[in-house]
């Protein structure tokens, strides 16, 4: 073989794998993707240059798995010299349902869209492949979840609307108390305090009786006491109003009365009595857990005689109109007499004072101030007397 043949055929064989090298694709740069990446301390995505040995073939990859039929990226980057990856030219996974999906290809970039085509199709059955890219590569919710999402949101806030609306409307019913109201069904009733619309808000029970319970609440900044009546003791409600509402009833040894409502409507009717409150309670509550000195005791048995002397004084000549006299109920009831309210009278050994006898004064029914002063409570069964009045006194 002569030099020209030698050189010619050289020449050829250079060009047929020059040929080669340069009908495949040369790898350069791949899509970049971690979703450990902040464990490894690594970038989040973008685009890595690939790198390595000039006689090994370069490519990309892609790995991801199937969560709930979401597509979720694992890592996306630069593979090195795997026969798998030759000449392919897309990102192809071809193995039925793996754990962890894998592909592979040449070409820059070819890892930015992966397929997912199995090879063992289905007798009959089209062959189908599935395209996923990685311009969103986050995890999509699944098509269940997102159906209960529309359809429970607005059930969800139907029902806020609604117990919102219901909590305010307690809020307002409990704040604002309605107007206070006559004690007489028929006929005009007799002056009372206004409470007006101001805030009034029930707080605890303090105590329980016959004839209702007494809570404690709050008017605006201050504690009062609310006496709580049902609708079979409405007399007693209307009796207890009436002796409060009378001239001259403000003294430093009556409770002090501020109003009186009706709440609610038919059945469900209350009957309230607002009064100051007084955290000591009554003296028989106080006198059962407390023990006093002889001045506090002196002083509240002063005070209580001090109340009851002014409550059963007739008074015609009061800065507030005739004030008359009241009684209590009590266990002592005699015969039958006509008093004149001008002078004391005695009948079997009762002296009777200004016409006035007691009806149901107690320790129960009498109240302590925060200095132990003593104030009469509880007008239910109460009467009021005039001049003249003819008395039912029985042994």
């Amino acid at each position: 073989m002569g030099d020209a043949t030698k050189l010619a055929f050289a020449v050829f064989l250079f060009s047929c794998s020059s040929g080669a090298i340069l009908g495949r694709s040369e790898t350069k740069q791949c899509a970049y993707y971690n979703s450990n990446w902040e464990k490894e301390r690594t970038n989040r995505s973008g685009i890595e240059p690939c790198r390595g040995e000039e006689d090994k073939r370069r490519h990309c990859f892609a790995t991801w798995k199937n969560v709930s039929g979401a597509v979720e990226v694992v890592k996306q980057g630069c593979w090195l010299d795997d026969v798998n990856c030759y000449d392919s030219s897309e990102c192809l996974e071809k193995k039925e349902s793996p754990d962890v999906f894998f592909c592979c290809c040449e070409g820059n970039m070819c890892n930015e869209k992966f397929l997912y085509a199995p090879e063992v199709p289905q007798p009959g059955a089209p062959h189908h492949s599935t395209a996923y890219t990685t311009s969103n590569p986050f995890s999509q919710k699944p098509q269940l979840f997102s159906t209960l999402l529309y359809s429970l949101v607005p059930i969800i806030g139907l029902a806020a609307v609604v117990l919102f609306s219901f909590w305010m409307w307690r809020h307002h019913k409990l704040a604002y108390p309605a107007a206070l109201v006559p004690t007489h069904d028929p006929g005009p009733s007799p002056p009372s305090p206004i409470l007006g619309h101001k805030p009034l808000q029930l707080i605890e029970v303090k105590a329980r009786g016959r004839y209702g319970c007494v809570w404690k609440a709050q008017l605006l900044n201050d504690f009062v006491a609310v006496k709580i009546f049902p609708i079979q003791d409405k007399l007693s409600w209307q009796n207890e109003y009436e002796i409060f509402s009378l001239s001259g009833m403000k003294h430093d040894n009556i409770l002090h009365f501020i109003g009186a409502e009706k709440r609610n409507n038919n059945l469900d009717l209350e009957l309230w009595l607002i009064t100051s409150y007084h955290d000591k309670g009554s003296m028989t509550d106080f006198l059962k857990a407390n023990v006093v000195s002889w001045n506090e005791l002196c002083h509240i048995t002063q005070t209580t005689a001090r109340g009851l002397a002014y409550l059963h004084e007739d008074i015609p000549g009061h800065k507030e109109g005739h004030k008359p006299s009241i009684a209590h109920r009590c266990a002592a009831q005699i015969s039958h007499i006509k008093a004149d309210c001008a002078g004391p009278v005695s009948f079997v050994g009762l002296n009777v004072v200004s016409c006035l006898s007691l009806r149901d004064i107690k320790s129960k029914n009498v109240l302590l101030k925060s200095n132990l002063t003593a104030c009469i409570a509880d007008f239910g069964l109460a009467l009021q007397w005039g001049r003249g009045a003819t008395w039912l006194l029985r042994s």
